[in-house]
């Protein structure tokens, strides 16, 4: 079976690893865009401390979460083992106990049905530096050792090169589907057709670009997201846990004296590169606020990002009837890392026709258009 993968984030690249692992023909083309969120992207594996309460949201997210030490595992039978990935933990911090009441009963919940939620336990402010130096003196915290994170271009790199190992091929281009009888054929790129069994939809905020055209809307828009990196001479900051304050933002650390802290979520920002004042600021400001033992830290880069956002919190993840042969696969949002690689593997199942261990109906990728009519 030839199946072409468009968008080589870490959905895409997920996909065409599947694929390939499974003996399909996979052929990769992706535009090499700026500001792809992979690349961009720090990447918070934790869906224990999830402010999102909704339940299908939560089944991609700790099915996510779940799927990574399986992922890890085929890559490491690839000889890929540079992924970035780490089990450090996560503190969710606060100084309002009753907050962090609030956030423990729920982990624990779901440690009731999920053993790989970790061991949960409260930590005063003392023992929460202990594990993250840089932390306010008066912010307590949960603790959960389930959490991870992973570099998210690096899983990126890794899962491509392992698709190449099993025989996929890469293509550097715009793509443009070919349908004919209500099917796609193939696409072309580079004015070079490629025929295709099926064509898996995996490009991100630019999606609607390439599906537009053919009818099909896919309500996806950029939000721009800008992450600082830090570096902290002499640090090991190897096993600093993840940092989940009240705020949408984050701090990830890294082995190689890196703290990421981010990062800004501007809907309606179009496909804007550029480094803003007010957005750096804000970034740098609530970073501060929590550690403020960071403020010694080097600013090494700012990366741009633009996470591909729909309607309502749910990812599109299905076929379109209209068209057979197309599998699309977006939406993700700021948790593109959480469950970019398990949902990739479900676009995998679906582009070869087999039958998929969870129900989802919830992500129909044409869900506003069945809703209105």
């Amino acid at each position: 079976m030839k199946i072409i993968v468009i968008g080589s984030g870490i959905v895409g690249a997920s996909t065409a690893f599947h694929l390939a692992r499974k003996g399909a023909e996979v052929i990769i083309i992706d535009k090499q865009h700026e500001g792809q969120a992979t690349a961009a992207g720090a990447g918070i594996v934790c869906p224990w401390i999830s402010k999102v309460d909704d339940p299908d949201f939560y089944t991609l997210a700790r099915g996510g979460a779940c799927y990574y030490p399986k992922l890890v595992s085929q890559l490491k039978e690839d000889g890929e083992s540079n992924l970035g990935y780490g089990l450090v933990g996560a503190l969710a911090v606060s100084t309002d106990e009753d907050e962090l009441n609030v956030i423990e009963q729920k982990v624990r919940e779901r440690q009731s049905e999920t053993p790989e939620v970790g061991v949960v336990s409260r930590l005063s402010a003392e023992e929460a530096r202990q594990l993250f130096p840089p932390l306010r003196e008066d912010l307590q915290a949960v603790h959960v050792t389930g959490a991870a994170r992973v570099d998210g271009r690096l899983l990126r790199d890794a899962l491509k090169r392992g698709a190449e190992k099993h025989g996929a091929q890469s293509y550097t281009g715009v793509a443009s589907l070919e349908i004919k009888n209500e099917k796609v054929v193939g696409a072309y790129v580079n004015n070079e057709f490629i025929s295709a069994d099926s064509v898996v939809i995996a490009a991100g905020a630019w999606a609607p670009e390439l599906l537009g055209p053919l009818g099909i809307d896919t309500p996806v828009e950029p939000q721009r997201g800008q992450i600082v990196h830090l570096h902290l001479p002499d640090q090991d900051t190897s096993k600093w846990p993840v940092i989940l304050p009240k705020s949408s933002h984050y701090l990830v650390s890294f082995e190689d004296s890196r703290v990421v802290v981010g990062a800004t979520r501007e809907t309606g920002s179009g496909f804007d590169y550029r480094v803003t004042a007010a957005g750096l600021k804000d970034v740098l400001h609530e970073a501060l606020h929590v550690a403020p033992g960071l403020s010694e830290g080097t600013l090494q880069e700012v990366r741009i990002g633009f996470r591909p956002i729909g309607q309502d919190i749910l990812p599109y993840l299905g076929q379109i009837p209209t068209v057979k042969g197309i599998v699309i696969a977006n939406g993700l949002g700021a948790s593109g890392l959480t469950m970019g690689p398990y949902v990739g593997s479900l676009a995998a199942k679906l582009a070869m026709g087999e039958e998929l261990e969870i129900d989802i109906t919830a992500y129909n990728p044409l869900r506003y258009r069945l809703k209105v009519n």
